[in-house]
């Protein structure tokens, strides 16, 4: 075994093959250089440095350069190291030897840089006494507004005690039902009851009132167009118009008064009873 090469081996002599030829970065042991290793296995991988160049992107004349240990053209240890690791995963090798052989003929390798994720991550986390928490004042101003508006409102809830019983219980805008009398008395004038004084005649004029309680009232035309459908609540009046015929149905006719071109309709309906009725621009009649 050799000690040194003298400066003439540095220089292989074309005649020799490529594969007696040492490399300048082989160390002085029995074991096949890293370009050796690599040319062999794609030999025996039945691939050529057309299809190895093809397959990973490694230029052939560098291909060609790492099979004859000559790295030079890698452009530095950190692009040898990758082409090494891509070539031997290409013949289906393990790179990591070669690699360290790699790193023992050229000095070993360098140390691994600090990743500088944990070094943000750390400056994010550590607090700047100097700053101050905008973000952690801004919630705990927040929460102590909530927590005073949710005290101040129980407490109004518990002071105010019957008072806003009887205002939930009491409709602004509509006056409460009076007792049934014989003549219909409105506590609050309905823009309709001038309509209704003056009905004209050419038309069907119809004013249901819920004076003794709510009930759901269906209203159509001659036509059969869908007036109105839906729950009349206790005090409330709708008011329609046709120039032919009104038909209603009440879910409750019970619970509403009629009024028919003007005249109230003298019908004993039963609490709870469904009537289908029709009216048209002569007197108040029952259809």
């Amino acid at each position: 075994m050799s000690i040194g090469n003298s400066p003439e081996d540095d220089h292989p002599s074309d005649d020799r093959p490529a594969e007696d030829s040492p490399a300048a970065d082989r160390p002085a042991d029995d074991r096949p250089s890293v370009g050796h290793v690599l040319r062999q296995a794609r030999v025996d991988a039945g691939l050529t440095v057309d299809e190895i160049s093809t397959s990973t992107r490694v230029r052939i004349p560098i291909v060609h350069a790492i099979e004859q240990d000559d790295f030079s053209r890698c452009g530095g240890d950190v692009y040898a190291r990758g082409h090494i690791r891509t070539l031997a995963r290409a013949v289906g090798i393990d790179p990591a030897p070669l690699i360290a052989q790699y790193d023992e003929g050229h000095g070993g390798r360098p140390p691994a840089p600090t990743p500088a994720a944990p070094l943000f991550e750390a400056e994010r986390i550590r607090s700047d006494p100097r700053r101050p928490n905008w973000t952690a004042a801004m919630v705990a101003a927040i929460v102590a507004v909530i927590a005073f508006v949710g005290y101040t409102a129980f407490s109004g809830d518990d002071d105010s005690g019957g008072g806003q019983q009887v205002a939930e219980g009491s409709t602004p805008s509509k006056p409460a039902p009076k007792p049934a009398t014989s003549k219909p008395a409105d506590p609050k004038p309905d823009p309709s009851d001038s309509a209704i004084a003056g009905v004209p005649r050419d038309k069907v004029t119809v004013k249901v009132d819920a004076a003794d309680g709510r009930s759901w009232i269906s209203v159509k035309d001659h036509n059969g167009r869908l007036l109105y459908d839906g729950l009349l609540k206790q005090g409330e009046t709708k008011t329609f118009q046709d120039k032919k015929k009104i038909d209603l149905v009440l879910g409750d006719a019970g619970a509403i008064r009629l009024f028919v071109n003007g005249k109230q309709v003298e019908n004993e309906f039963e609490p709870g009873q469904v009537e289908r009725l029709s009216y048209t621009k002569g007197d108040p009649e029952v259809g």
